[in-house]
């Protein structure tokens, strides 16, 4: 098995293989809780167009997203894990939009197969492809926006490529812990906790909380995301 760790937009364009969009803060760390919390199905899309065409095709779909990490005009929650209501969730369709995460799903065109990729369920998706045994995997940290590297993702590349090779890092713990003064230390500002509460720091470092993938497939010209326990392969 040969495996890639891959960076940005750029990383996503040339994935090949079985392809993991790693998106810690915060796109597919809320895609596992989504689904946790009973998401019948989330619809992750590119473009804010087709997501305001969904809803208005479907009104009890349920509108998450965000640009530049703020909540989009007329959309149900933002990007923040700690500010959905659960509630709203269960037995819903959610279309999610983000600056990062659902852009690395459109780019990765050249993936035989596309999961999520989170700490929250980093073991399941190594488990995952232990058992699927590809050739290729891509692990595609797609950072800032798809823009700019950081440190959560790269991280969770690095977890999850320890798993499968069978050297776990042993200090995952602390190494997701220390995220709070890199890239995580927006959730300790105040002036930006409107926009990044702190809550979500603590629910997207909650590492190997979800036994579940979330593997992407294409119906229809849309993606359509699912929850797949591992057991289950």
């Amino acid at each position: 098995m040969k495996i890639k760790v891959l960076h940005m937009l750029e990383g996503a364009d040339q994935a090949e293989g079985l392809t993991v969009i790693i998106d810690v803060f915060r796109a597919f760390t809320l895609e596992a809780y989504l689904f946790a919390w009973g998401a019948e199905e989330v619809i992750p899309v590119g473009d804010l167009e087709t997501a305001y065409r969904l809803k208005e095709e479907h009104p009890d779909y349920v509108l998450i997203g965000e640009r530049h990490g703020k909540i989009l005009p007329g959309f149900d929650f933002g990007n923040s894990p700690s500010t959905v209501d659960p509630e709203k969730i269960r037995g819903h369709i959610v279309v999610h939009t983000t600056s990062a995460g659902t852009q690395g799903i459109a780019h990765a065109s050249g993936a035989d197969e596309i999961l999520t990729g989170s700490l929250v369920n980093a073991k399941a998706i190594a488990d995952w492809i232990i058992q699927k045994q590809p050739d290729y995997v891509s692990l595609v940290c797609m950072g800032w926006e798809g823009l700019r590297n950081t440190e959560e993702d790269e991280l969770c590349a690095e977890y999850i490529k320890s798993l499968i090779e069978g050297h776990p890092l042993e200090d995952i713990s602390k190494q997701a812990h220390d995220l709070m003064y890199t890239e995580g230390k927006k959730f300790f500002d105040p002036l930006q906790n409107d926009v990044f509460p702190q809550d979500d720091f603590g629910m997207c470092i909650d590492y190997d909380k979800f036994d579940f993938i979330i593997r992407v497939v294409q119906r229809e010209g849309l993606f359509h995301a699912e929850k797949v326990p591992v057991h289950e392969a």
